[in-house]
């Protein structure tokens, strides 16, 4: 419980220093979360964000902790019935993050950079998240149900890499 209040108390400090979206021009382009952290975490997945899940499993290490560059997959639910992805940018502590992403809450076909997210989960696997809505100027109301994390390292780069490394150690594991 005490780790979920500092939690909180520190993803409300942080979102003080969040960048408030400016308002939008039409020559501007607008982007969809997808396009966006396709192109920002240089992961290869295309389709509805709530797809990227069962896309990843046999192409990229998956998983339920945070890393720079790794896509946090919100599953479909409520208003958001095609899910949401986002780019980790940074990892403040072990239950809070910020991320880039595009096209959410009042930033409608924009991009918002350095976003407060909080795992509010009952097993600190961020199944569970709050995102900071600039609006009311906290973390917002809503809890967010998620898959996890997709990792920019695709799985076969990471068992080829096992495989050399065993090919040189013998098969040790050792040098």
């Amino acid at each position: 419980m005490t780790k979920r209040l500092t939690a909180a108390a520190l993803a409300a400090t942080l979102g003080l220093f969040a960048l408030s979206p400016s308002p939008v021009r039409a020559d501007e382009p607008y982007w969809q979360c997808v396009t966006f952290a396709r192109m920002f975490s240089g992961i290869n997945i295309f389709g509805d964000a709530w797809t990227w899940w069962n896309q990843a499993v046999d192409r990229f290490r998956t998983g339920r902790a945070p890393e720079t560059g790794s896509v946090l997959v919100f599953r479909p639910e409520g208003r958001m019935s095609r899910g949401h992805v986002a780019v980790v940018s940074e990892i403040l502590t072990d239950r809070v993050i910020r991320v880039t992403h595009a096209n959410w809450g009042g930033s409608r076909g924009r991009v918002e950079e350095n976003v407060t997210v909080v795992d509010v989960s009952g097993q600190n696997d961020w199944s569970a998240v709050k995102v900071w809505y600039n609006p009311i100027n906290d973390l917002g109301t809503t809890v967010y149900p998620t898959y996890g994390f997709i990792y920019n390292s695709a799985r076969e780069g990471m068992e080829a890499g096992r495989q050399m490394a065993r090919a040189a150690t013998g098969g040790s594991g050792q040098p």
